[in-house]
């Protein structure tokens, strides 16, 4: 059995988590670590070895593009900035999410969702 406090994410989570953080606003990879975590309650903790795989694969698939910018402390940083089709991707992703999770809820809780078919 897997360790309980284990926080996996479900493939493509973090994906669809930077993809949501980049449409308010573009970002370097530590700002979207922070952003992660704040919105999370610090229940997130994405690592360096996480987020740079992801934000290679959607840079691959086109969903962000990239550039070297200079941060306000004088750093060369790259700033990723989400595409029009990864708004599109992300659009599509967070309802499938929604849609799963809602069948989820149904088997874990069928009360919460539906009463009268509880």
């Amino acid at each position: 059995m897997e360790n309980p406090t284990s926080r996996d994410l479900f493939p493509g989570a973090l994906e669809m988590m930077i993809l949501e953080s980049l449409r308010r606003q573009p970002a370097h990879g530590y700002a979207l670590v922070q952003h992660i975590q704040q919105r999370s309650n610090n229940l997130l903790q994405v690592e360096e070895g996480s987020l740079y795989p992801a934000l290679q694969r959607l840079l691959k698939a086109k969903l962000v593009k990239a550039e070297w910018t200079v941060s306000p402390t004088n750093r060369r940083v790259r700033t990723y900035e989400i595409t029009t089709t990864g708004l599109r991707h992300l659009e599509t992703e967070i309802s499938s999410f929604e849609r799963m999770f809602e069948g989820i809820s149904l088997v874990l809780n069928p009360k919460a969702l539906n009463p009268e078919k509880a």
